[in-house]
């Protein structure tokens, strides 16, 4: 998710003591993890992979954490606020797409991780169709989304380190990249995915006592819906405001196209025992469900409150969790969500700084049959150069930021799911249809968001360009293998083939 809300939503300044204190505890805890990571890291397989040595539990966490951003934290309750039961259709997904995701992609993803020593997700589509150009396509692809994506991420955590800690906001963009760039530089995945695993449980814990709290400030959910019905029944309604093209056109975009989100699916390649995938699905919809409870909790109750006159109306739906937090919840507890929202974001921007070091340092070389010889020295480099470049953009660039970061999303759904989770699943998919639906992706994408947002044309109501151009790229993806599906045979190796059959 984008951190676009953030982007506009001017924190009110949270510098009380307590809350101060916590944001230092959280950042020392960040360093020490990343002290104990960089001892843990001395290939490039502990660099992009952690050694393939992560256990499920922290595998969960660590993906709920790349999965689960600030958006959920801030963004999501203004959501709800503005837009009632509609918004629930942007998380509904979460276990569809968590048992989706298990069911096509992880253990085959994981077990070909194995097989061929693949660290990267188009290490993974360049070994299913035996093509290098593929590989190239979806690194570039990837590399493209995540300079957009991270630039949005750092302008999101400067602005919450700003407000915590008083640095000015250029300042805070610069804190954030630094302390988030120290552990993922020098730990890679290792320093991730356990920072993942802290980070995870920060929100865990701050969401489910924020939704405590949220339902005594309304007097209970009956209490709460009696009010806003009162007040605007429409909200109650299972649309919401929204339209019921707008509702499902999320539910299809954060449903389908969440399953092969680079961030996400590189986990896998992580997991110590791929067996125990079984229980992926329960847990991960666990921890997605307690990270969500504030999402639908703040949301709920400050329409609540709003409608029943215990809080004045809101000048803009994104001040909905600070405006409950400073109002109707302990400091700590405030320290702790704010806290909880560097968390999200941080966790967000290791997952694509990594991902984006392995399109530069493996990627791209390997299109162009160069592979680097010390992979793990130039992929720190590389993690070093990406970070500073993001961050340029995002302290100079003003309003592009916020263009950037819609086009990286959309950007990882429409050239990875067709490719990645539709290939991995079907024997016909062919070389030519891979690159055909990475290029339409990437093409589509730029070309309609750039559209969108320069103003040249209006899309109709509900009408997602990140659904558009999945379904596009999908399409194409469908119609160039089956023309040329004489030639799928040849582009499957008998590895990669028993792999698909499991």
């Amino acid at each position: 998710m984008i951190e676009l809300s953030l982007l506009q939503a001017a924190l009110p300044p949270l510098t009380r003591p307590t809350i101060v204190a916590i944001g230092v505890a959280y950042f020392v805890v960040i360093a020490a993890i990343g002290v104990w990571a960089t001892r843990r890291t001395r290939t490039a397989s502990d660099f992009f992979v952690a050694g393939r040595g992560i256990g499920l539990f922290a595998l969960t966490m660590a993906a709920m954490s790349a999965t689960v951003s600030g958006f959920t934290f801030i963004g999501g309750p203004g959501f709800v606020y503005a837009s009632g039961f509609g918004a629930m259709f942007l998380v509904l997904p979460a276990a569809l797409t968590t048992t989706m995701t298990t069911w096509i992609l992880a253990k085959r993803l994981r077990l070909l991780g194995e097989l061929r020593g693949l660290l990267t997700i188009p290490d993974a589509i360049g070994a299913r169709y035996r093509s290098p150009a593929a590989q190239g396509l979806a690194g570039v692809a990837i590399l493209i989304a995540v300079i957009g994506y991270l630039a949005t991420n750092l302008l999101a955590l400067g602005i919450v380190v700003d407000a915590i800690f008083s640095t000015g906001l250029g300042w805070g963009i610069w804190i954030g990249m630094a302390v988030t760039l120290a552990y993922t530089a020098a730990g890679g995945m290792v320093a991730g995915v356990y920072t993942d695993l802290f980070q995870g449980t920060l929100m865990t814990v701050a969401s489910a006592l924020v939704f405590a709290f949220a339902l005594d400030a309304g007097g209970g959910l009956a209490a709460m819906s009696r009010a806003i019905a009162s007040a605007d029944a429409m909200f109650l309604e299972p649309w919401g405001r929204m339209s019921p093209l707008a509702a499902m056109s999320l539910y299809f975009v954060f449903g389908v196209g969440a399953v092969a989100q680079p961030h996400v699916a590189h986990k896998f390649y992580m997991l110590r025992d791929p067996r125990r995938l079984k229980w992926y699905p329960l847990l991960m919809t666990v921890a997605l469900l307690m990270a969500l409870l504030l999402y639908f909790g703040i949301g709920l109750s400050v329409r609540s409150l709003v409608s029943s006159g215990a809080l004045e109306p809101l000048a803009k739906p994104d001040d909905a969790t600070p405006a409950f937090l400073l109002a109707f919840a302990p400091t700590i507890l405030s320290g702790l969500v704010f806290a909880g929202v560097a968390a999200a974001i941080m966790s967000t921007v290791n997952s694509f700084m990594s991902i984006g070091a392995a399109a530069v340092t493996h990627d791209v070389p390997v299109a162009l049959g160069r592979r680097l010889r010390h992979e793990l020295a130039v992929g720190r480099l590389a993690t070093v150069g990406i970070s500073v470049l993001a961050a340029t953009i995002a302290q100079v660039s003003g309003t592009l930021v916020a263009f950037l970061g819609i086009f990286g999303w959309g950007l990882f759904a429409s050239t990875l799911v067709p490719a990645l989770a539709i290939g991995l699943n079907w024997r016909g998919a062919t070389r030519t249809g891979a690159i055909a639906s990475i290029a339409t992706g990437l093409l589509m994408t730029l070309a309609l968001e750039s559209v969108a947002w320069f103003g040249v044309y209006a899309f109709p109501t509900g009408v997602t360009i990140s659904g558009a151009s999945l379904a596009t790229s999908c399409l194409v993806f469908f119609g160039v293998s089956w023309a040329g599906r004489r030639t799928a045979a040849s582009t499957l190796d008998a590895d990669v083939g028993l792999i698909m059959d499991i």
